[in-house]
């Protein structure tokens, strides 16, 4: 097997493990990270889009074995798994989406990193409106939603879901203009 082709596996274990050990809180504590898998989600569309048939299923079956086994087996609320919980699909594809609509639009420039945050941007606000919008509307937790309540509900979570998935994509980011660089590099050394 090619190197580049260890590479990409090993960049979507990388990425499918960092879902995995981090998916138990959504926004952290003092003893677990922060969920990671928005971050996933635009980051695997980035690198995988092309295999979007099979990948983007694979990672939404781990997102949802890994909560029914933290549910099941390790004493995690099921606050969360209301009707509204089937929404993550359409919510983490839009993320997904996002990362092939920013790969396909990077022209290696400075400006790349404008591209970078509006797609962010756009791809966890349209997530978060499905994840948070349905719960509230749909997921039976509310006694009495109102538009007035849902905007409260949103404006006092949409901030730290949004800071959450920047930090990591800040992370994953950092460490593809290293590999990239080091890459030039490697490429340098064998030309000269």
């Amino acid at each position: 097997m090619q190197w580049s082709k260890w590479l990409q596996w090993g960049g979507f274990a990388t990425l499918a493990l960092v879902m995995a050990a981090t998916r138990c809180g959504h926004l952290g504590s003092a003893s677990v990270l922060p969920d990671a898998s928005w971050a996933v989600f635009f980051a695997a569309g980035f690198y995988f889009g092309a295999e979007r048939r099979w990948l983007l299923p694979l990672l939404l079956l781990e997102a949802i074995a890994v909560d029914f086994v933290a549910i099941q087996y390790y004493g995690v609320s099921n606050y969360c798994v209301t009707l509204a919980y089937w929404f993550i699909v359409p919510a983490y594809s839009v993320l997904w989406l996002g990362g092939v609509w920013l790969r396909r639009s990077i022209r290696h420039q400075a400006t790349d990193l404008l591209r970078l945050a509006a797609s962010l941007l756009a791809s966890v606000t349209a997530c978060f409106l499905l994840t948070q919008g349905s719960f509230y509307w749909l997921g039976s937790r509310v006694a009495e939603p109102s538009l007035s309540g849902w905007w409260v509900n949103f404006t006092s979570w949409y901030g730290r879901f949004l800071l959450v998935t920047c930090a990591y994509v800040a992370v994953a980011a950092a460490v593809h203009a290293v590999v990239v660089r080091l890459s030039a590099v490697r490429v340098g050394l064998r030309t000269h």
